[in-house]
């Protein structure tokens, strides 16, 4: 059986964090995007618990997220669209026993496409051309 102590430690030392106790929610000590990510990767690898259930935008946020997005204005990413829910080491020590990601989510519905992505892609896209074609024009312009 895992002990909540063993995750603690885990947790502990994959973050290179102290102050982290069985209720602490992960996410609470700036842990979101990419290095969460990491962290329940070595989670899932060191104690094999499937995540066919996760759903990562109720307990993260993307690494755009603090950066500038135009499209967040005029639609909700999905991690603002739901009620998030902690991640701490007492859920992670269930699961690590039962070997199952075993949140119950509550019901929701996400839009079909991410809006908010595809704007902030067509305007920083289009920014991209106007830039490239005025060093062209610059470039093959001169005589």
């Amino acid at each position: 059986m895992i002990t909540i102590e063993e995750i603690v430690d885990f947790t502990k030392d994959f973050l290179k964090e102290d102050n982290i106790f069985p209720d602490t929610d992960i996410f609470s000590l700036g842990i979101y995007g990419d290095d969460m990510d990491e962290f329940l990767g070595s989670y899932h690898k060191k104690y094999g618990v499937n995540f066919d259930n996760y759903l990562w935008y109720f307990h993260n946020e993307e690494e755009i997220s603090n950066n500038f997005s135009i499209g967040k204005i005029f639609f909700k990413p999905p991690y603002d669209s739901v009620e998030r829910i902690p991640i701490t080491p007492e859920i992670l020590t269930k699961f690590a026993n039962t070997k199952v990601w075993e949140i119950y989510y509550p019901e929701h519905q996400l839009p079909k496409y991410r809006y908010d992505v595809l704007i902030d892609q067509i305007i920083f896209g289009g920014l991209a051309l106007i830039i490239i074609y005025i060093s062209l024009k610059d470039c093959f312009g001169r005589n």
